[in-house]
């Protein structure tokens, strides 16, 4: 990619992250709930109608609506993201606390997804319309219908009440941890990475290259590993990058199963106490990030 295709790119970052900000912040201008009177009942005060309309006011919750975000998308550009209505705290400090931890389980998915759909993929492309194939297609097949709290709650149900192999509420902190939500994410990724996997193998053994070997006598097995294997996970990369992004905005409700502290945890307890500012800064860090790591494969 040029140095013109480059700043093109992020002219067009910053374009699409400007409107993202604006649809944001007008959705949450129009939800239902009052973030004062929850910002009140989370440090368990009842607070008066004459409370709620100073704090309002303090906050500048009561100006319009272009007011409120231009005041709002000034103090982004300098890395500002307000104050947490529920938390009492900086936006940035605590979407900054929350993302290595989700980041930590971003990464043990994507190796688990690997592990799992490449070997799977692999076996199935070779033994083509043989029972292994049937069996890993059919495997697939249920990996894709299940939702990943469906899936969850069975993991946690096994391995957490029946086993006990694994903590019930999850933490950042070891991999006993990390596995089952890990997991969770990795089982509905592969199923679909299998298919991919298997299908680029596929177009890879029907290529001239590989029958002219086969002609010559070399034998299957390297072929396959020395150019089929790295050449069909070419295509894949693209697709593989994406999926980072948007896990690390796809785990909310996995983290809400396992308890784990994650950005998708912090998010939904935004939504929940309509904490305006935590969601909005929420949105653009993964805007952001998304397109950035799309940028990245692009280069």
């Amino acid at each position: 990619m040029s140095k013109k295709q480059i700043i093109k790119r992020l002219l067009q970052i910053v374009i699409v992250l400007i409107g993202i900000s604006f649809i944001t912040f007008a959705l949450t201008f129009m939800s239902p709930g009052d973030p004062v009177r929850n910002m009140y009942t989370a440090t368990g005060v009842m607070p008066t109608e004459e409370m709620v309309q100073e704090t309002r006011e303090e906050l500048g919750l009561n100006d319009p609506f272009l007011v409120q975000y231009t005041r709002w998308l000034k103090n982004c550009l300098k890395g500002d993201f307000g104050k947490s209505y529920s938390l009492n705290k900086p936006v940035t400090e605590l979407l900054a606390a929350r993302l290595w931890p989700t980041l930590k389980l971003t990464l043990m998915a994507m190796i688990l997804m690997l592990v799992i759909s490449v070997p799977l993929g692999m076996l199935s492309a070779i033994y083509k319309d043989k029972w292994i194939d049937y069996l890993v297609r059919g495997i697939t097949f249920l990996g894709c219908a299940m939702p990943n709290f469906w899936v969850g709650l069975l993991l946690m149900l096994a391995f957490c009440v029946y086993i006990n192999a694994f903590p019930v509420i999850s933490s950042a902190g070891d991999f006993k941890s990390l596995f089952l939500p890990a997991l969770t994410l990795a089982i509905a990724m592969s199923s679909k990475y299998t298919r991919q996997v298997r299908t680029a193998v596929l177009d890879e053994l029907s290529q001239d290259y590989v029958i002219g070997a086969q002609a010559r006598g070399v034998k299957k097995s390297k072929i396959i590993w020395d150019n089929v294997f790295p050449n069909s996970l070419l295509p894949l990369i693209t697709m593989f990058g994406l999926s980072i992004g948007s896990l690390l905005g796809g785990t909310s409700v996995v983290e809400v199963i396992f308890s784990y502290p994650g950005l998708g945890n912090l998010a939904v307890s935004a939504i929940t106490s309509s904490d305006y500012n935590l969601i909005q800064g929420y949105v653009l860090w993964l805007a952001l990030i998304y397109m950035v790591i799309n940028l990245i494969l692009d280069a």
